[in-house]
């Protein structure tokens, strides 16, 4: 007799997060029809998919925006980035507490860091808390297939996109004299260069048992979405001494933090550049541990 037919998540997750109990396969094939090409029954007579084949990790993750956000449209380039959705919609929910902790409940309006092609933290932000959004990108391709999904989901009064021509910069020319965010989020690119990812998406696949030589990120990925000269640490010092210029146009500003050994550095810049208050906040999901990182330069409660 099967077993129901049920991918198991990680209890350690928000409280708030729809996918802390694990998902349903057959319900998320009714959802989005696609992925039932990719299921299939273990050994131990569980339906599942494979992990390490980019198409049906981007199938599920299609059907979970589907069946659990009410986005009828989300697809873009399979080079492009995919976003694991409950990991996403798990910082949305950290930064709704955030907020909540500021008594900033009204009127958000956030800033999107990197939103990708997916567009996937404006997509989800909105949907489960009915914030606007400013997606920016470095990449126009990235910006044009994000744009087509807010188009298809009728969401341009609540989602715009700018283009940040400077890849050197974050903030700058992007941030206008009238603008007035909550928070800004941001999922930096991890890696130093190609070869540091390649390295570590073998590491993964091995982890996938994948049987064959190849070697595919799962999750996919281009450049801009990856790699950054200088890595995680470079990107993100550049934004923290960026936000010091605009401390007044955005109360929080945040950042995913992979690597624990930054935080200390992270800290004494900030500190430096005269940040009221710094919190780390820790994120956890199966086996994969992060932080969400915050600051502000304001005074308040």
């Amino acid at each position: 007799m099967a077993k129901k037919n049920t991918l198991k998540k990680s209890p350690n997750v928000h409280p708030n997060n729809k996918h802390r109990s694990g998902y349903d396969l057959d319900v998320l094939c009714i959802a989005h029809p696609s992925l039932s090409a990719y299921v299939f029954e273990n050994n131990y007579l569980k339906k599942t998919i494979d992990f390490a084949d980019p198409k049906a990790v981007k199938a599920l993750n299609t059907a979970l925006i589907k069946k659990e956000y009410n986005i009828k449209y989300w697809d873009f380039s399979d080079v492009n980035l995919c976003p694991p959705i409950p990991g996403r919609v798990e910082y949305i929910h950290y930064i709704a507490d955030l907020l909540k902790s500021s008594k900033i409940e009204e009127n958000i309006s956030v800033l999107d860091i990197g939103t990708g092609a997916s567009c996937i933290y404006p997509l989800l932000g909105h949907a489960v808390y009915h914030w606007s959004f400013v997606g920016t990108d470095i990449n126009n391709g990235s910006l044009k297939q994000a744009q087509n999904i807010i188009n298809k989901n009728l969401l341009q009064d609540v989602i715009t996109l700018r283009y940040q021509k400077n890849s050197s910069h974050i903030l700058k020319d992007i941030i206008k004299e009238e603008d007035k965010f909550a928070v800004s989020i941001c999922n930096p690119p991890f890696y130093k260069s190609e070869n540091e990812a390649l390295e570590t998406t073998i590491k993964k696949t091995k982890g996938l048992h994948k049987q064959d030589d190849s070697v595919v990120r799962n999750f996919s990925g281009t450049h801009h979405e990856l790699w950054y000269k200088g890595g995680e640490k470079a990107f993100v010092h550049n934004y923290i001494f960026e936000s010091s210029l605009y401390k007044n146009h955005c109360v929080w500003f945040t950042t995913l933090i992979s690597k624990k050994d930054l935080i200390k550095g992270i800290y004494a810049s900030l500190e430096k550049l005269g940040a009221t208050k710094i919190k780390t906040i820790d994120m956890e999901q199966g086996n994969k541990k992060s932080r969400i990182i915050a600051w502000t330069f304001q005074t308040f409660g």
